[in-house]
């Protein structure tokens, strides 16, 4: 592992270099939306999401997708906060790994690519890729999570995963995740971060009973209270009371932005990572599309701290990527109408003209 401070520094060069949306073309790509023949904004959120995506990079008539699902394992998992063991972390990514996972099914009908990562499981998975710089967090609850050092390893190692990405030809990005227990880190991150109480931020995640929830959330307020994350400080949050996929998402979606790549962020757990890395480098938020709203109760919090507005309300909890997932086809079809529609010219009537 390398020294903290050659990780602090690599981050910061890293951060230096993302640059922020291109006004001129978010603007060029807003005016052929008007020029479409169709009502003005027509198409509402998806005239904008494209929009956005102009601003980072070119618009593409089609775009070679991939979803980078980080799998990692939580300590806190001892503390009776979740309704199954750790040992699903890993049944889950094998299923990725083969493709029988939801969020691979669901890949199958958009033309994305799974990418399941290690980022921290306590069992190893044969074949997959690796990013770990340990098996599992530390329980938050009696310790840190994990050390600073540990964390900006992962942080940076996500982050130059959506680098080679990128490189390897991949023009739209989305991060998803597996671990159980994280629902409780996220939670535990977005109280810290967004300086809000934890009852407010946390949820059942899969499927705990009141009584369950309640313990959970004490846990938290706990941790909290052991710890003193400091808000104004994303990387010391992750890790006193984050998780590994969280660090290595952070990384990802400031590789992304850095990259000029667009990103889907997914759920609750994939958006508190996204307001880690935007509190880390404004400029990331340019490259986010904001996927939908996920049934946890802090995911609303989270959405408007970063002041992105999600396509779909589906009241969906699964993570994996499967949010992502599930706007990747609105997109394609946005894109066709963007490319293919006549103008009014071309069809020889007046243009709509905001009233």
């Amino acid at each position: 592992m390398e020294e903290i401070t050659t990780l602090c520094q690599r981050l910061q060069a890293a951060v230096e270099t993302v640059c922020p949306a291109d006004a001129e073309r978010i603007a060029q790509a807003k005016a052929h939306w008007d020029a479409v023949a169709k009502p003005l904004h027509g198409l509402g959120l998806l005239e904008d999401v494209l929009a956005r995506m102009a601003g980072v990079a070119p618009l593409k008539r089609e775009y070679r997708k991939c979803i980078a699902a980080f799998c990692a394992d939580n300590g806190v998992v001892a503390q009776g906060v979740t309704q199954t063991d750790s040992g699903v972390t890993a049944i889950v990514g094998g299923n990725m790994l083969t493709g029988r996972a939801s969020v691979c099914c669901m890949s199958h009908v958009t033309g994305a690519e799974v990418l399941p990562v290690d980022a921290g499981m306590l069992t190893e998975v044969p074949g997959m890729r690796r990013i770990k710089v340990a098996r599992g967090t530390r329980d938050f609850s009696l310790e840190p999570a994990m050390t600073r050092q540990e964390c900006l390893s992962v942080l940076l190692a996500g982050m130059d995963l959506a680098g080679e990405l990128a490189e390897s030809g991949y023009t739209l990005l989305a991060a998803g995740e597996m671990g159980i227990g994280n629902t409780t880190t996220t939670s535990a991150v977005a109280a810290a971060l967004l300086e809000r109480p934890a009852g407010e931020m946390t949820g059942k995640g899969a499927g705990l009973s009141d009584q369950g929830l309640a313990r959970k959330i004490a846990v938290i307020e706990g941790a909290l209270a052991l710890h003193h994350p400091d808000p104004a400080d994303p990387v010391d949050v992750i890790a006193k009371v984050g998780g590994f996929d969280i660090a290595a998402m952070t990384g990802f979606y400031i590789g992304c932005a850095r990259h000029r790549v667009p990103a889907v962020m997914d759920g609750f757990i994939s958006t508190v990572a996204a307001l880690a890395a935007v509190r880390l480098c404004p400029a990331v938020r340019d490259s986010l599309t904001a996927s939908h709203l996920s049934a946890e109760p802090g995911a609303e919090y989270v959405m408007e701290e970063l002041g992105l507005t999600p396509l779909l309300r589906l009241g969906m909890a699964l993570g994996e990527g499967t949010g992502a997932a599930s706007v990747m086809p609105l997109i394609d079809m946005a894109l066709r109408v963007y490319f293919d529609m006549p103008s009014f010219d071309g069809i020889g009537i007046d243009a709509y003209q905001p009233l």
